[in-house]
């Protein structure tokens, strides 16, 4: 009777688990079910139709012709990987000594830096609007990048990391004659690099779906990122949602790509493994 009921319970509990997972992909499967289908085709209905019963690539190639959305995306590139990239050094270089070094006041400057976390962007906004502005990098990458080369939230992750690397590690590389900066770079950097790369999956996504911060800072179409192309269309096609559809596929491939790939790297490893002496 008791093994009955536990079938029963596992049997409810996946299908609630089903219910939850249909509902939170609904909409991305309805978004690239639009997207592959021709104008004479339903979009909206009850039941949602998602099968395209002719299914065609005319609405990524009116997309691809029509604006220049090769620029879009190479602009949407080289921010991302410039913000992942500076994140990565800045906050690693911060998050070292606030992990391994001892100085007076350490606790209370990680604590004022975690509780940035807490300011909404729209408060500091303006601020860094008129900053930007006054740095002469409107309408640039770096203008772009500006707000995000570092993060509150980058440094606590990487503090976490480093604080769980064995000392013995550290001690031997002082022995040897190592520099604080030789450190952090053959032994810290080596032991933490789950960490590293769950980060700038992290960061990477946050800059390629930001569509707020360029909107302010950016007014020249040669710098607009995907998001901000994507919006353009919703002018020019008339709220043609198929069209709109295609364009938003377009730039989620290359983040469900680079989640694809950076994802078995993001595995729990003994802090030493990889670290030569």
């Amino acid at each position: 009777m008791k093994t009955q009921r536990q079938f029963w319970g596992t049997v409810r509990t996946y299908l609630l688990l089903s219910g939850i997972a249909i509902a939170m992909l609904f909409p991305l499967l309805w978004l690239v079910s639009t997207a592959f289908k021709s104008p004479t085709e339903p979009i909206f209905g009850f039941p949602p139709p998602l099968i395209p019963q002719n299914p065609t690539l005319r609405n990524f190639q009116i997309v691809w012709e029509t604006y220049p959305f090769a620029t879009y995306l190479l602009n949407s590139v080289v921010v991302a990987v410039l913000t992942v990239g500076l994140n990565l050094l800045f906050c690693s270089l911060a998050a070292y000594p606030l992990a391994r070094l001892e100085f007076k006041g350490r606790d209370f400057i990680f604590a004022l830096i975690v509780s940035t976390i807490m300011i909404p962007f729209q408060i500091v906004m303006i601020p860094l609007f008129i900053l930007t502005v006054q740095l002469g990098l409107r309408n640039s990458y770096l203008g772009i990048i500006f707000p995000s080369i570092a993060s509150a939230f980058g440094i606590f992750l990487l503090r976490q990391a480093f604080q769980g690397v064995p000392k013995e590690l550290e001690e031997a590389a002082r022995i040897d004659g190592t520099s604080e900066l030789g450190i952090w770079w053959h032994v810290m950097i080596p032991a933490v690099r789950p960490a590293l790369v769950t980060l700038a999956i992290f960061v990477f996504i946050g800059s390629w779906s930001d569509f707020l911060w360029p909107l302010i800072v950016i007014d020249q179409p040669d710098y607009y990122t995907l998001p901000l192309g994507v919006a353009t269309l919703a002018g020019t096609f008339a709220l043609d949602w198929r069209l709109m559809a295609a364009g938003s596929v377009i730039s989620i491939i290359p983040v469900l790509l680079v989640f694809i790939f950076a994802q078995r790297y993001i595995i729990p490893t003994e802090a030493g493994s990889g670290v030569k002496g």
